[in-house]
């Protein structure tokens, strides 16, 4: 048997040398706070190439300074964070994976000093700050942000990008009914809920040929919040703008309690894939070569997410192709041990 996991996946000029995708996770490490690139970045990225990731994916940077989830995000909004990044590709391309990078803002959820800004004026919870409502022409700039942060993103080197509307982050407050409330154009049915993340990758595409995938919840864990039914009208509308894949998480959007198990999120991935025709990554809790196969076997997604597996072990890969019973060439220094 072939084993999919290990199997080229390519995206438009793109193509993956496996199916096994370091997911974005936060690593707060930009200690300027001037969300620059750190040596541990660069260590970080690298390491998980080496260890034969198809695609590693950078975490979320954020396109305007407000729109950092902490003062020690990476950040893309200005030619200064240039070097630091194409730094962070040339670490990835050296050992034949390709690059991703997340674009974000994280609205009501930036834990900043400031103000932050918002869909609607309500806090995520107690303890965090109330936003500022966006104006239109802070809609506008937003938006702008994001293609010129798309720019960067090319100049930098990177082959993909992502946009982050999930885990309750700025484009997922637009989406939601939980945290917009808006009266204008922006809010109120779902069509119009959509039209930020509609003209986020409009602008986008202005200036971006590449691969474009876009994170989102599948999953609001609330009974007012968007349904499976919401989620698949909104991925076939980001299908037929040209996006790529929908990378499906969950939750973030309101304070919940989630169970999370083994491949809690992937039935998410599943609905998305066949309910709007269009590629799906999973992710969550997938620790095992048979797991990951089993999920693409059954095409319930076409590429796997690894998160936290990622960071118990850079040569997850490796990890995974001894479960199958598959031969996986790694990089030659290691070959005594591999």
């Amino acid at each position: 048997m072939k084993h999919k996991l290990f199997q080229p996946f390519t995206i438009r000029n793109v193509t993956l040398k496996n199916r096994i995708v370091m997911s974005p996770m936060c690593m707060y490490s930009s200690h300027e706070q001037d969300g620059k690139v750190q040596p541990f970045h660069l260590a970080h990225y690298e390491s998980r190439a080496a260890g034969q990731a198809g695609l590693v994916m950078t975490e979320a940077a954020s396109v305007l300074p407000e729109g950092r989830i902490s003062h020690e995000d990476l950040g893309i909004w200005e030619d200064a964070h240039l070097d630091g990044l194409k730094r962070v590709n040339e670490g990835i391309h050296r050992h034949g994976a390709a690059s991703a990078i997340q674009l974000a803002h994280a609205g009501r959820k930036a834990n900043l000093q400031g103000e932050i800004f918002a869909p609607s004026a309500k806090a995520f919870n107690t303890s965090m700050k109330e936003p500022v409502e966006m104006s239109g022409k802070k809609i506008k700039e937003t938006i702008e942000a994001f293609r010129q942060a798309a720019v960067r993103a090319e100049k930098a080197g990177f082959d993909i990008i992502e946009l982050h509307g999930a885990h309750g982050y700025l484009i997922n407050q637009f989406l939601s009914p939980l945290t917009n409330f808006r009266t204008d154009q922006y809010g109120g049915s779902r069509e119009n809920r959509y039209l930020f993340l509609h003209e986020v990758i409009e602008a986008v595409k202005e200036v971006w040929s590449g691969p474009l995938f876009v994170r989102i919840s599948g999953e609001e864990y609330h009974e007012e919040g968007n349904t499976m039914d919401d989620l698949i009208y909104f991925s076939t509308l980001m299908k037929a703008q040209g996006v790529d894949l929908i990378d499906v998480s969950s939750g973030g959007v309101v304070p919940a309690s989630i169970k999370s198990y083994p491949g809690y999120q992937v039935t998410f991935a599943e609905q998305i894939k066949h309910g709007a025709d269009v590629a799906a990554g999973a992710v969550g809790l997938i620790t095992t070569g048979t797991q990951a196969e089993e999920i693409l076997q059954n095409e319930r997604a076409d590429l796997i997410f690894i998160a936290r597996a990622f960071l118990r072990n850079p040569y997850w890969p490796k990890q995974a192709a001894d479960d199958l019973g598959y031969s996986l060439e790694g990089p030659s220094p290691y070959t005594r041990a591999w």
